[in-house]
């Protein structure tokens, strides 16, 4: 197998701000893994949070050598290799992940859920992403968002009342929230959480500093509705310090190195009794496409990072009626198109 890749600017549509930044793009890397006539697609996309960049990921890629590798043998003894090369680059190693599955899955001729015997189908309902924004910036982001059933809110201001206000003079449509650390007071976060559960919101991502869990524990000991972490669960091995902190995790291929391991977090998470929403960066289709292989799996979806962006290189991820229809093509289903 041949690695060869190239930086890809992924351009927002519009500003995207939550509690800690904001941001107009996100640095990515694309990869192309070729063994024997078939490319494999992967992407390694890097929001300023991950603490990876270009130079990071193109130092780790340089560094994987999977010539010593034929997909014929399969994905598992070259995600071994590629998981032994560092403690971190995460991203790195999901851009790596999601092109062994892409590269498999067109070998063996069949889609990649096939290599965990996930059936086809769709997704569920894939919440759309709504930034921190002025009244009629949401209007707009709202009307853009109109076949989605579900949009989730980035909250944590100084004003997040008046925000989900402004949501329900709008529309009417279920609501998740995310915090992404933005509050800081156990007693402030319960009232927010009753308010929330009679304005139609379905769970709370992700309230407080990963670092606090005393209130963390004692949030999800009161909540009316269920609080799920996102920063706080990274990998498989995050998922045993969550419990009782939370109800439910939030897996990103780019935080836990790809499609292997978020299966395996999902088998983890069932066995802990928490519920699963899939989740993503902003991202092109083939990042997209490579959660959605796994998507029936979870009860949450906010695999729309594909859309937040005008500049996505790949097409073949399908919605319908707000759901991602998973295609019968080989490997994520997609095609590289500029």
């Amino acid at each position: 197998m041949q690695i060869e890749y190239y930086p890809y600017t992924l351009q927002l549509k519009h500003t995207f701000t939550i509690s800690t930044y904001s941001r107009n793009s996100t640095p990515a890397v694309l990869i192309e893994l070729k063994d024997g006539g078939i490319t494999g697609h992967g992407e390694i996309s890097m929001p300023q949070y991950l603490g990876e960049t270009v130079e990071s990921a193109s130092a780790f890629l340089n560094k994987a050598d999977l010539s010593q590798f034929n997909i014929a043998d399969g994905i598992d003894k070259p995600l071994d290799y590629i998981n032994s090369l560092s403690e971190g680059n995460c991203a790195a190693k999901a851009g790596l992940d999601i092109a062994l599955h892409d590269l498999y899955g067109k070998f063996i001729q069949a889609p990649a859920r096939e290599i965990y015997s996930i059936p086809g189908g769709e997704s569920p309902a894939i919440s759309f992403t709504i930034g921190i924004d002025r009244e009629d910036v949401l209007i707009k982001k709202i009307g853009e968002a109109a076949e989605f059933k579900i949009l989730k809110i980035k909250l944590g201001t100084v004003d997040d009342k008046g925000i989900i206000e402004a949501i329900r003079r709008i529309t009417d449509k279920s609501l998740i929230v995310d915090i992404n650390q933005g509050w800081d007071e156990k007693n402030y976060a319960l009232d927010m959480a009753y308010y929330l559960k009679e304005m139609g919101v379905l769970l709370i991502e992700q309230p407080f500093k990963k670092e606090d869990r005393a209130a963390q524990q004692w949030l999800c000991e009161r909540s009316p509705i269920p609080v799920f972490a996102d920063e706080s669960v990274h990998r498989l091995r995050d998922i045993e310090g969550a419990r009782g902190l939370f109800h439910g995790i939030n897996i990103k291929l780019m935080k836990c190195t790809g499609m292997r391991e978020a299966y395996s977090m999902i088998i983890k998470a069932r066995e802990y009794g928490m519920e699963v929403m899939l989740g993503c960066m902003t991202e092109t289709s083939c990042a997209i496409a490579a959660a959605a292989q796994i998507s029936p799996l979870a009860d949450y979806a906010d695999l729309d990072g594909n859309l937040l962006i005008s500049n996505d290189p790949f097409e073949g991820v399908e919605l319908k009626e707000g759901k991602i229809i998973l295609n019968s093509r080989p490997g994520l289903g997609i095609e590289k198109i500029t």
